[in-house]
């Protein structure tokens, strides 16, 4: 194999697999030395100007954690903060700011962020700070429910079942995603990357498959699985959509 296309292959394996960070600062050169040291310690890190941009850069992709600034984004930090929080409850949020007032820490936290770093900070001690909370985040991840009552049918992801009937391992593994977030999108490259390990042609056709096998179970139980186009996937039930 040319070892060009060997390299590409390498990096579209390392951007599904690695944590992905989002850093919405104003400070173009800080976020540039920060995402290039990230990069550095295996991490996919990409940086917004302004809080308009992370928002959409939020909207449109997968991120494992946030990193964000309270001033110089276009917009009032705490409002940025509060609107992160309310599109994605469960998003790790660090601020790196230049503000270290107590009043202005008390209400980062209050608004929901998990950690607040005044600037200037250590690289070192900030990846330690990263690292920890990623670790937080997949605890509580494996100890989330594993049994769902759908509407009188029983989801047992444990024993790999939907109403008595066998699921396999990776039906049951995507269900178990759609079910921990059910009525909200499910980003495509997040499921391709903890079900496929990778993301491509031949991983997203099946996905798809397993989609519409997922389908045959599901809607005779009143339940939907609605393809959210350029985005990823959303369960739903009957009654939702009659709304």
């Amino acid at each position: 194999m040319h070892i060009c296309k060997k390299n590409r292959i390498f990096a579209a394996i390392f951007n599904i697999m690695a944590n992905r960070v989002l850093i919405i600062d104003g400070d173009i050169s800080l976020s540039t030395v920060l995402s290039d040291y990230l990069e550095s310690r295996g991490y996919l890190s990409r940086a917004a100007s302004t809080g308009k941009e992370g928002l959409e850069m939020l909207k449109t992709e997968h991120w494992d954690i946030v990193m964000m600034e309270l001033q110089g984004v276009g917009m009032n930090g705490y409002e940025l903060l509060k609107s992160i929080r309310h599109r994605m409850a469960n998003i790790p949020l660090i601020v790196l700011t230049n503000r270290a007032d107590r009043e202005d820490q008390m209400r980062a936290f209050q608004l929901g962020c998990d950690d607040y770093q005044t600037k200037p900070f250590s690289m070192e001690i900030l990846i330690c700070r990263i690292e920890a909370i990623l670790r937080r985040t997949r605890a509580a991840e494996e100890t989330k429910q594993r049994v769902f009552d759908m509407q009188g049918k029983l989801f047992d992801s444990i024993h790999q079942t939907f109403n008595g009937q066998h699921l396999s391992a990776r039906e049951s593994d995507l269900l178990l995603m759609l079910c921990r977030n059910e009525g909200e999108v499910v980003d495509r490259h997040k499921i391709l990357s903890a079900l496929w390990k990778e993301d491509n042609a031949f991983t997203a056709r099946s996905l798809g498959v397993y989609i519409n096998h997922l389908r045959g179970f599901l809607r005779p139980a009143g339940y939907e699985i609605l393809a959210v186009r350029y985005k990823g996937y959303k369960l739903v039930t009957d009654v939702t959509l009659k709304i």
